[in-house]
């Protein structure tokens, strides 16, 4: 049996994105900057792409940018913030995605910003009175904070950030890339300037996402060529790639609800038969809390054992990832973040539509066997 947990790294691709995405690969294969019937038929499909993406999160076409993917969106959000609108201080908070922590700890060093990060307690959480007081005290800021966490799955409540961001007339930059394709995003009620999309999460395919661009929100390039994507993003469209993200997220929101509950029923049975058969399990951050954290991730911490337990899991047909809170390696930097003094081993297990109870009463299962075998 293989079993694929691991879903927040990538989902699989939904057959009826791959034949989407096929003509596009086949038959539909003018460059869309040509002038010819070839060319007008693919630009005519990227706009139509646009246009679903657009309708399906509120938003306007022209607020859609299609990119490689999360990274350069959020890449793209931010240096366009602190180069175009000449924003010096920055909010964040130690859990971001490397895509925004390496770029803004680069930036730092640059001597280009003045970094700002929100405290975190031991669950993840953070204190929008904090983030309040930093707007207060200091200057027009750049606010780059995640919808939900990768790692621990915490959500945070960007409908409140997006608030106060406005209120203070700070910049916010969103990273949605574990969001969106999940739940719906309304970017007419969301206070965000920026959000940021990668398909591969939502059972589309990879190296293709978009990043949203509020109207009025100046952006700069990071690639420069030729006019594409309004002048705004240089380089040949990865058409297929587009039609695949728009065929995607178009699946997710005719069955979002079903989905999600769903799959928090897979991530409930979980949670349920690993605290009944594995003494001493728990879980980090929000993880285990039903309204307080992204229904696709789940992180758990499992007692130390000899066994390294994902090489295990592998042996037995089980894709997961995970990192280490002490002993068995260096931890990653949102469980260092956490601070809480949790020991042995953090699996995360992700979860999609394709999952099903069998495979999670399997691993469950399998984990059960090591620990017994230690007991015995």
């Amino acid at each position: 049996m293989k079993i694929y947990l691991d879903n927040a790294a990538t989902t699989q691709l939904d057959t009826a994105v791959f034949k989407a995405m096929t003509p596009y690969l086949l038959e539909h294969y003018g460059n869309p900057s040509s002038h010819h019937a070839h060319g007008r038929e693919a630009k005519l499909a990227i706009e139509n792409a646009r246009a679903t993406i657009a309708r399906l999160i509120n938003a306007s076409p022209e607020e859609i940018i299609f990119t490689s993917g999360g990274t350069e969106a959020d890449n793209t959000a931010i240096l366009s913030t602190i180069r175009v609108q000449q924003i010096k201080n920055v909010i964040t908070t130690p859990l971001e995605h490397h895509a925004v922590l390496h770029l803004l700890e680069n930036l730092e060093k640059q001597g280009e910003i003045k970094l700002n990060y929100l405290t975190i307690n031991k669950q993840g959480e953070i204190d929008l009175a904090e983030l309040e007081q930093l707007l207060k005290n200091n200057g027009r800021s750049l606010v780059s904070v995640m919808h939900a966490n990768n790692e621990i799955g915490n959500l945070n409540d960007i409908d409140a950030i997006g608030e106060l961001c406005e209120r203070y007339d700070a910049v916010f930059h969103t990273d949605t890339v574990q969001t969106i394709g999940h739940y719906r995003h309304d970017l007419q009620k969301l206070k965000a300037h920026f959000i940021a999309s990668s398909a591969h999460k939502f059972h589309g395919p990879k190296g293709v996402g978009f990043l949203y661009c509020r109207k009025g929100t100046g952006l700069t390039k990071l690639l420069h060529g030729g006019s594409q994507e309004r002048q705004l993003r240089a380089g040949t469209e990865n058409i297929h790639g587009i039609i695949g993200l728009a065929t995607a997220l178009e699946i997710a929101y005719q069955d979002i609800d079903a989905h999600q509950t769903y799959i928090q029923n897979l991530k409930n049975r979980l949670i349920a038969k690993l605290t009944e058969q594995i003494p001493g399990v728990s879980f980090n951050g929000n993880s285990a809390i039903a309204d307080k954290s992204l229904y696709t991730v789940l992180s758990v911490n499992l007692p130390f054992t000899d066994v390294n337990l994902l090489s295990y899991l592998d042996q037995q047909g089980v894709s997961v990832s995970g990192g280490s809170a002490c002993s068995t390696g260096s931890a990653s930097h949102v469980l260092k973040a956490l601070n809480n003094g949790a020991s042995g081993y953090t699996i995360r297990f992700s979860f999609s539509k394709f999952n099903t109870a069998q495979e999670i009463d399997f691993t469950v299962a399998a984990l059960a066997a090591v620990y017994r075998s230690v007991a015995a």
